[in-house]
């Protein structure tokens, strides 16, 4: 299902059939040293984080991570969504993108859409987290006008994480 989309991006909900590259995408590099091991290491483990993270996600709140695919071929080239995240009292919005379409402005493009729509949603204020040496994610959360809010330890974890917020104007 089609959520919204940019001059070249399409974000949609992920479905079960774009397990390769959820599996793909969660043993990047980046996605491993920023955002960490999901166990995602086979196509079954693919589908089961499709099922059980944004799939369920799109049924109890309405949004969830969204998949990003270029318009001109279909590729899915990262995920950038809504996250109503256990240990942050707002809405958190959160990106990754293949390494090969970094540094494009293609996460900017997705996450500017996904602020749009989490104002047409009704929210009012957003947060986002990142790890503290995840300088390209903290530039990209400057650049949507968030502001750096102090540090924040999620629920079940002890690495303390740089909390951005911004306050969307209805």
């Amino acid at each position: 299902m089609k959520v919204t989309e940019t001059t070249r991006l399409t974000l949609r909900w992920v479905e079960e059939s774009d397990a390769d590259f959820i599996m793909k995408l969660l043993n990047e590099p980046g996605w491993l040293q920023y955002i960490g091991d999901k166990g995602v290491h086979t196509l079954e483990d693919a589908i089961r984080y499709i099922l059980t993270g944004p799939r369920a996600m799109y049924e109890r709140e309405g949004f969830g991570l969204f998949l990003a695919e270029r318009k001109d071929d279909r590729a899915p080239i990262g995920l950038c969504g809504l996250i109503k995240r256990e240990g942050l009292e707002d809405v958190d919005i959160g990106f990754a993108f293949l390494s090969d379409y970094q540094s494009q402005g293609y996460a900017f493009e997705a996450a500017s859409a996904t602020v749009e729509f989490a104002k047409e949603q009704g929210i009012k204020r957003l947060v986002a987290i990142t790890t503290k040496d995840n300088d390209s994610s903290s530039k990209l959360l400057e650049k949507l006008d968030m502001k750096f809010e102090g540090f924040v330890t999620l629920p079940n974890d002890t690495e303390e994480l740089k909390k951005y917020g911004i306050k969307i104007e209805l």
